[in-house]
């Protein structure tokens, strides 16, 4: 069976695999990355972190709800895309999350991996409607949700607690 790849131009979104253990703790742990996402992404962000993450991902199977890929720039896993899969009366939607390693901020990366992976996903799992929520204070990602075609549609006030702050969600929509 061959492997799953989607080419970005700008980088290549593939499957995860063990060896990209390395590369994921070298860029996954950042405080900076860190304070952007959910707390299940870990600060420090060890090997046993970067080991379980794998581990859990390379076992995932074609009726979990949740789907991710790596971000491959150069050979290496520097981020991750994907998407939870809505379930029950949701089962039409999909939240969209992804991260990147700091040093390839700004070069237009994950903008490229959105626009690829968002309709992909939405064909290959039926999905109408794929959202992200970004905190307020990350103009960046509500920037990179916007040039992927994104379009903002609410914002959640006092919905989310990061780090002991009480944050605004801005909610980011595309729909089929």
């Amino acid at each position: 069976m061959q492997e799953l790849i989607i080419d970005c131009g700008v980088c290549r979104l593939r499957p995860f695999r063990a060896e990209d253990a390395d590369s994921l703790t070298h860029h996954a742990n950042n405080r900076k990355i860190s304070m952007r996402v959910r707390d299940r992404f870990p600060y420090p962000y060890t090997r046993q972190d970067a080991k379980q993450f794998l581990g859990a991902v390379t076992r995932l199977d074609h009726n979990a709800t949740e789907f991710v890929l790596a971000i491959e720039v150069d050979g290496q896993a520097v981020g991750g895309i994907g998407v939870i899969l809505g379930t029950d009366i949701e089962r039409i939607s999909g939240e969209l999350g992804y991260w990147l390693g700091e040093e390839f901020w700004g070069r237009g990366i994950v903008t490229a991996a959105i626009r690829q992976f968002a309709p992909w996903t939405m064909q290959r799992f039926n999905l109408i409607r794929l959202h992200a929520d970004t905190f307020h204070d990350n103009p960046a990602s509500a920037r990179v949700l916007e040039k992927a075609g994104f379009t903002k549609e609410s914002v959640k006030r006092r919905a989310a607690i990061k780090n002991g702050e009480i944050k605004d969600l801005n909610v980011y929509v595309m729909l089929k």
